[in-house]
């Protein structure tokens, strides 16, 4: 029984946990249960009635008078919560106790919801973490054995078996199968991954078994990465939050002196009774009180986060989502960003007599032994057709030039074309494709150049549409890179985009981005790479793609796309301009509502129950507008 009353029936949870979540929700309902019993039994309980009042101010009002007082004792300030329980306090000393309650009953409701988009916030952040794996499987000398995590080393083989967590950051070296990425990378479709791809800690794997070599430590994961910036992202909050913040202690101090004028000064000046004037200081603190315009911001925030969460945008902090709201330029990085980051073939041309098959053959044997970019990329196109190739006898390095290779008692030799080619040959083609954007290689054996190969970093085939629905908001995409003229606008032709500025250093990416700023406005750039780290840190926003970025990119950003979808540039901005469409909303119906009950409070005096569902209904409504972006 002892274990039964501990412990819920429904799964694992205490009633502590229960409490600790629903505790202030909890404590409103059982007020507000106690004011109806009190209401109902006015005339026949007598001073029972009191005390049920009393009740519900106790149990109602208990979480916000110790927020009340802990603000005042820990940080010598002022708050609402206190204005709010003076208040109440105050019309029970008038004897109004059913509308005092009722203000404790509203008051605790609003907190409650407040509370209830904070939670919500909290769980749909940790959602992208809710995987967390604590044991691996590893392979040691053909012997399964599980470990914790923490004891993976770089290099251990891990199998992941059908339905099991993948414990690690690492590259498929055997076996095929689908996996669920959703709490990484947000995509909702499981991804095939077979040899040589790249999969996650904390994803799920499907049907297959992998048998996977960790190229990560735990704490340096991607998982790892996402929890440090989920912490970050929880103590966050937007300027606006923070000027309403310090404007509360002073906005309360002014509602109290004058709520004790308004107790002194109409006896003696106007001839008001004692009880009248009593009456309507108490009706002022109530309607004075700025709970909904606290509660303006934080609330939608809040939500706001928790829907990019849900989509695959991380915002370290709320104060992020704000200032998107105001941005005029995305600045993009080309290599990584706009562009996939990895070089493909994209053009044979063999000389007369050589057909392409042979040309890309003999390509791929001279750069088997090779580790460069364009090497992988000859390679993995001869094995993508089904081209067999061989390793060279001999292989040699020309530094700056290309490779030198010797097999079958031939040398050739591959690299640029200026030191391969006669003058004048080829010379069309070789201008087309570089003005494509193109890099291009000239194989050549000891009788002379055999054909070109043309490689190209291909783009992303969102950044299109991408760039197309930034200009939809209004906003100027300009590329920032450091690489060729030629091939950062023939990237930017096909992405749409007409301001290139390219061949910069880190440090004149930054000086860039001051520029535009200056120019434009609030300014965005969006990179993955080491060198881009210093331009994201002085952007207005930086935003970093999650997969593929670098350590360094994703510490300094302020938003991590988790999928690499350009897309979403566009819907951050989008949805910060619609939350703070939100917040404003709020502010200006929080004070609208304020104004009214105060002015109607001095020209002719309002009820003071219509006072306290005037001005905490108004907060409630403020907080049920900000949940809106939940959706």
């Amino acid at each position: 029984m002892a274990k039964g009353n501990s412990q819920l029936k429904s799964g694992s949870k205490t009633w502590s946990d229960v409490l600790h979540t629903h505790g202030e929700a909890f404590a409103a309902g059982v007020s507000g249960l106690l004011i109806v019993l009190a209401w109902l039994g006015e005339s026949r309980l007598g001073a029972i009635s009191v005390l049920l009042y009393l009740a519900a101010y106790v149990i109602g009002g208990v979480a916000k008078a110790k927020e009340g007082v802990l603000a005042l004792v820990k940080e010598r300030k002022l708050d609402v919560n206190l204005l709010m329980l003076l208040a109440a306090a105050g019309a029970a000393g008038i004897g109004y106790w059913a509308e005092g309650a009722l203000l404790i009953f509203i008051f605790a409701l609003s907190g409650a919801l407040e509370e209830y988009s904070q939670q919500r916030s909290r769980r749909d952040l940790s959602a992208l973490l809710s995987l967390k794996p604590e044991t691996a499987r590893i392979l040691v000398n053909g012997e399964e054995r599980v470990v914790s995590i923490d004891e993976l080393s770089v290099g251990d083989s891990v199998l992941v078996k059908p339905g099991e967590q993948i414990p690690a950051d690492g590259t498929v070296i055997r076996g095929a199968s689908e996996v669920n990425q959703a709490t990484i990378t947000g995509e909702s479709v499981p991804v095939e991954k077979n040899k040589g791809m790249e999969v996650f800690a904390g994803t799920m794997n499907g049907t297959g078994s992998l048998l996977i070599r960790v190229d990560r430590r735990e704490e340096e994961s991607t998982f790892s990465k996402i929890l440090r910036l989920v912490r970050e992202a929880e103590q966050q909050a937007p300027p606006s939050q923070g000027k309403i913040d310090r404007l509360e202690g002073i906005y309360v101090k002014v509602v109290l002196v004058v709520t004790g004028l308004l107790l002194l000064l109409p006896p003696v000046l106007l001839g008001w009774s004692w009880g009248d004037t009593v009456y309507r200081a108490m009706v002022f603190m109530v309607v004075a009180s700025p709970c909904a315009v606290v509660a303006s911001i934080m609330p939608a925030v809040l939500s706001a986060m928790s829907q990019g969460a849900r989509k695959g945008l991380l915002f370290k902090g709320g104060a992020y989502v704000q200032t998107l709201s105001e941005i005029q330029v995305v600045a993009f990085d080309k290599t990584g960003t706009l562009t996939r980051g990895e070089l493909a073939v994209t053009d044979l041309i063999p000389l007369e007599g050589i057909d392409e098959g042979r040309l890309l053959q003999e390509a791929a044997t001279m750069e088997s032994l090779s580790e460069h970019p364009l090497a992988r990329a000859i390679v993995s196109e001869a094995e993508e057709r089904g081209i067999a190739f061989r390793q060279p006898e001999r292989f040699e390095s020309k530094t700056g030039w290309g490779v030198k290779a010797e097999w079958d008692g031939q040398v050739r030799r591959l690299g640029k074309p200026a030191w391969l080619l006669p003058e004048g040959m080829w010379t069309d083609p070789l201008k087309r494709l570089e003005a494509e954007g193109k890099t291009v290689v000239c194989l050549a054996d000891e009788s002379g150049p055999m054909g070109l190969i043309a490689l190209k970093d291909t783009i992303r085939p969102e950044a299109k549409e991408a760039v197309e629905q930034l200009k939809k908001l209004g906003v100027t995409p300009v590329m920032l890179t450091g690489d060729r003229s030629w091939t950062a606008e023939a990237i930017a032709r096909q992405a749409g985009i007409e301001q290139v500025r390219a061949e910069l250093l880190p440090e004149e990416k930054v000086k860039a981005i001051r520029e535009l700023e200056k120019t434009y406005g609030p300014t965005v750039m969006v990179g993955d790479g080491v060198n881009d780290a210093p331009a994201l840190a002085g952007a207005t926003v930086g935003i970093a793609m999650g997969a593929a970025g670098s350590d360094v990119a994703l510490e300094t950003a302020r938003v991590v796309l988790m999928n690499d979808d350009l897309n979403k540039v566009a819907e951050a901005i989008a949805l910060g301009k619609r939350t703070w469409k939100i917040i404003r909303q709020n502010l200006i119906f929080a004070l609208g509502v304020i104004a009214l009950l105060i002015t109607a409070n001095f020209i002719q005096g309002i009820p003071l129950p219509l006072g306290v569902v005037g001005h905490e209904g108004s907060t409630l409504l403020v907080i049920l507008n900000g949940l809106r972006l939940l959706k």
